[in-house]
C-alpha cells in the first residue's frame, strides 16, 4: 500500500480523498493555489505546498509544478480527483515516467476512452450501442455540415477532450451550425486546451443514466449499478440518484454488461463511469466515458454501502478488486449546492460565507470544503457542497432531502438550495417522469420559494 499520496486537486474532492487516506493510514500532500490558501483541504492535509496563483494554468493544471511537489515531498502516488488533470493522458504518462503511481487508468486507456470521439470508435469496435454521428473528429465547418445532413438535425456538437457541458452545443437546424461550431471549438480550447469536436445525433426525450465500474489489473471487473443524472442545466448535473426511476433489473443488467464489455476491450483499470443516453423506448446508447471518479460517486456509495475512493486507491496499489455486483440496498439522492442564483438563471455568486449550518441526522451526508467565514473564489467551479440523503425507498430519501434542505443555511452568497427545495416538491420529479430537458423546457421558476 502507498505510504504517501499527493492530491492534485482542490475543494471537496481533495478533502474526500484525504479522509479516505487517513482511514487507510496513508499520509497526504495537498497542493494549492494562492486563492485556496484558506480551504479546508489545505488545513486537513499532512503536508501542503503552494504551486501558483489562482489561474488553473499556473497551478492545478501546471504539470511541472505538481510533479515537482510530488518529488520534494517523496510521494508514492498522485490522485487527480476529478476535473483539471484527471483525464489528461499526458499527465498520467508523466507520472509513470517520473516513478509515481497515477491513481487512475493507464495513459493508453485515457487516450482511448477519455477522448470522446475516439471513445465512440472504440465502443463501436467493442459492440456497445452508440448514437449515430461523425466517425471521428470534425476537421472543419464543411465536414460538420456533411455530418449534419447525413444524420439529420437536431445534432449536438461535443468537445473531445472534456465534459461537464463545456464545448457542447445543440444545433436544431443547419442555419445555426456555423455559430454553434465556432463557439463549441472556442469554449473547448479555453476549458481543456483542445478545441477538437465531434458530432452526434441529438437523442430526443433522453435520460442521462450512467454505470459506475471498477476494474483491477488482473482482469476482475464489476459494474456497481447506475446513477440517474437527467436533472441538469447547460449539461451540468444538478441532481443525481441511485437507482434510476427508469431502471428495471433487466435493463440494469444489459447496460452493466455493455459497460464491462467496453472496459474489457481497452483493459481498463480503476474507477470509471460509462455514460448512456436512454430514450423513451428504453433503448440505450453509449455517450462517453469518464476515466476518473465522478462528482456524484456518493450516491453509489450510499446505495450500496461501499467506499469507492478506498477501492480506487487499493486497486491502483495492485490489490485485487473486492467489490462485487449486487442489487441496490438503499435509495440515494444527491443535490449539488452551488454558489449560483437560481432566481437569475444560475448566475455565479462568489463571496464570503457569513453564516453556515449543515443539516444532519439519520440518512444525511454532507461532502463539503466550506465553513463559516470561507470566501468562495470566482476562479473555479461553483460547487459548495454535495448533500446526499439515503433511505429504504425513493420516497424516504426524498423526505429526508426535503428536511435536510430546510435545515441547510448558507448566508453571504446565493445558492441553489431554493431550486432543490422546489424540485423535491415537483410532480415530475416525484413521479420520476423527467428527462434531460426538464430545466430548459419546464416552467419551474414561478414555483421557487419566495426570494430571500
Amino acid at each position: 500500500m502507498f505510504k504517501k499520496i499527493l492530491i492534485a486537486n482542490r475543494s471537496e474532492i481533495a478533502l474526500r480523498i484525504i479522509r479516505a487516506c487517513r482511514e487507510m493510514g496513508i499520509r497526504t500532500v495537498c497542493v494549492y493555489s494562492t486563492a485556496d490558501a484558506d480551504s479546508l483541504h489545505v488545513k486537513f492535509a499532512d503536508e501542503v505546498l503552494c504551486i501558483g496563483p489562482p489561474a488553473g494554468a499556473e497551478s492545478y493544471l501546471n504539470i511541472p509544478r505538481i510533479i515537482s511537489a510530488a518529488q520534494v515531498t517523496n510521494a508514492d502516488a498522485i490522485h487527480p480527483g476529478y476535473g483539471f488533470l484527471a483525464e489528461n493522458a499526458r499527465f498520467a504518462e508523466i507520472c509513470k515516467e517520473c516513478g509515481f503511481t497515477f491513481i487512475g487508468p493507464s495513459p493508453e486507456s485515457i487516450m482511448l476512452m477519455g477522448n470522446k470521439s475516439v471513445a465512440k470508435e472504440t465502443m463501436v469496435a467493442a459492440g456497445v450501442p452508440v448514437v449515430p454521428g461523425s466517425p471521428g473528429l470534425i476537421e472543419d465547418l464543411a465536414a460538420a455540415k456533411r455530418v449534419g445532413e447525413e444524420v439529420g438535425f437536431p445534432i449536438v456538437i461535443k468537445a473531445s477532450a472534456g465534459g461537464g457541458g463545456k464545448g457542447m452545443r445543440v444545433v436544431q437546424e443547419s442555419s445555426e451550425l456555423e455559430r454553434a461550431y465556432t463557439t463549441a471549438r472556442t469554449e473547448a480550447e479555453a476549458a481543456f486546451g483542445d478545441g477538437s469536436v465531434y458530432i452526434e445525433k441529438f437523442v430526443e426525450e433522453p435520460r442521462h443514466v450512467e454505470i459506475q465500474v471498477m476494474c483491477d489489473r488482473y482482469g476482475n471487473r464489476a459494474y456497481l449499478n447506475e446513477r440517474e443524472c437527467s436533472i441538469q442545466r447547460r449539461h451540468q448535473k444538478l441532481i443525481e440518484e441511485a437507482p434510476s426511476p427508469v431502471m428495471s433489473a433487466e435493463l440494469r443488467e444489459k447496460m452493466g454488461e455493455a459497460a464491462l464489455k467496453g472496459c474489457a476491450h481497452v483493459n481498463y483499470e480503476g474507477a470509471g463511469t460509462i455514460e448512456f443516453l436512454v430514450d423513451k423506448h428504453r433503448d440505450f446508447y453509449f455517450m462517453e466515458m469518464n476515466t476518473r471518479i465522478q462528482v456524484e460517486h456518493p450516491v453509489t456509495e450510499e446505495s450500496l454501502g461501499i467506499d469507492l475512493i478506498k477501492e480506487q486507491i487499493s486497486v491502483a496499489a495492485g490489490q485485487t478488486l473486492t467489490l462485487k455486483q449486487s442489487p441496490p440496498r438503499k435509495h440515494s439522492i444527491e443535490v449539488r449546492i452551488n454558489a449560483e442564483d437560481p432566481y437569475k438563471d444560475f448566475r455565479p455568486s462568489p463571496g464570503r460565507i457569513t453564516n453556515l449550518h449543515f443539516p444532519g441526522g439519520h440518512g444525511v451526508r454532507i461532502d463539503s470544503h466550506i465553513y463559516q467565514g470561507y470566501s468562495v473564489p470566482p476562479y473555479y467551479d461553483s460547487l459548495l457542497a454535495k448533500l446526499i440523503t439515503f433511505g429504504e425507498t425513493r420516497d424516504s430519501a426524498i423526505a429526508k432531502m426535503r428536511r435536510a434542505l430546510d435545515e441547510f443555511v448558507i448566508e453571504g452568497v446565493k445558492t441553489t438550495i431554493p431550486f432543490h427545495q422546489m424540485m423535491m416538491e415537483h410532480e415530475a420529479f416525484l413521479s420520476g417522469q423527467f428527462d434531460t430537458r426538464f430545466v430548459d423546457t419546464t416552467e419551474w421558476k414561478s414555483r421557487l420559494p419566495e426570494n430571500p
